[in-house]
């Protein structure tokens, strides 16, 4: 499989990525057992594919060291050289206190030795408390580090916009924030997207495809309990979707885009993963990958030969008519969180 040259995304001026990244939080539990063998050949299988960039975390359980052990996988059977082409974006999430040059340098520098790199090709920061204004001072280390070398770009996860726009007054050169976007929550459109697009910063986006809820496989079926929920991402998004609208709402979305998907011949995670993709200053969508228990290379590679026209945008618009505002409901992107 070779994907097309518009699957590339020229994230920054040194660094091009797939607009479809792998997301590695499945690793971290509560999405079944993951073989770390098993695991490297999955990761292998969508890199040769042209799926080349990964999103991950320090505490995303074993995912820095699967980066790791994938990297000298690929040096080992292909060449240093090779290894050119990996994207592995890391986050640092610590918890609120001080942010000593210490504090900050030890954590790069685990991320790095557990991924097998000299220089982290982006890091994302996260903050749990804007009470906390020490964030600013982790940034500006961070910025130090990048200075050293050992960060190639820097950026965030679930900031809001009021916070990105102190850092970005701040002088700190972001590159992108983190969010979540779907055609549930679409709260980044309200006021994020407009300021990144006009201060130069991106958007990549989760739980774009809810889980794995927005597929056909959840279209007419009753509503689930919990147990009927496989993975704590689809826990999580039952939650995001009673907030949106309920379950009777979302089975008319699902409905609105299975006629869309059969129209261009493709399912309705294509659909929705491409909606968010043509969004504004989004740079590329995060996609769960199950690595070693469930593939979905192929319906992926989908999204890139989607061309969503009018009607099919305006199909959708009955359904959002109907829906919450989650702006007001939860609050900016990454509020959930705090």
């Amino acid at each position: 499989m070779t994907l097309p040259e518009t699957s590339r995304f020229s994230f920054t001026p040194d660094l091009t990525i797939c607009r479809v990244l792998n997301g590695m939080w499945q690793v971290s539990g509560g999405h079944g057992r993951v073989d770390p063998a098993r695991a490297v050949e999955a990761m292998l299988a969508y890199h040769d594919a042209g799926f080349t960039t990964w999103d991950l975390a320090d505490h995303y359980g074993p995912a820095e060291d699967l980066i790791g052990a994938f990297r000298r996988r690929l040096a080992a059977s292909r060449g240093e050289a090779a290894l050119a082409r990996i994207q592995a974006f890391t986050k640092w999430v610590p918890h609120p206190g001080p942010m000593t040059r210490q504090v900050v340098e030890e954590a790069v520098a685990v991320s790095r030795r557990r991924m097998g790199v000299d220089c982290l090709d982006l890091l994302q920061f996260h903050w749990w408390d804007y009470g906390d204004r020490r964030y600013l001072d982790a940034l500006n280390r961070l910025a130090d580090l990048r200075q050293a070398g050992q960060i190639r770009h820097l950026a965030l996860t679930n900031f809001d916009t009021e916070r990105l726009a102190v850092i970005a007054d701040s002088g700190i050169s972001i590159v992108s924030n983190q969010v979540q976007y779907s055609l549930v929550d679409r709260r980044p459109a309200a006021r994020m997207a407009e300021f990144c697009a006009a201060r130069g910063i991106t958007l990549l986006t989760y739980g774009t495809l809810l889980g794995g809820l927005l597929s056909e496989s959840w279209l007419g079926r009753p509503e689930p309990r919990r147990g009927d929920l496989a993975t704590i991402s689809q826990q999580k998004y039952k939650n995001m979707i009673d907030a949106w609208g309920g379950w009777a709402l979302f089975q008319e979305l699902l409905a609105a885009l299975k006629l869309v998907a059969q129209k261009h011949g493709v399912g309705i995670a294509a659909v929705g993963a491409r909606y968010i993709r043509d969004r504004p200053a989004v740079a590329g969508v995060i996609v769960g990958a199950r690595l070693g228990i469930a593939e979905h290379i192929a319906a992926n590679a989908r999204v890139f030969g989607l061309v969503l026209d009018a009607g099919d945008l305006a199909a959708l618009e009955p359904v959002f008519s109907k829906s919450r505002d989650l702006m007001r409901v939860i609050g900016d992107c990454g509020d959930e969180y705090r």
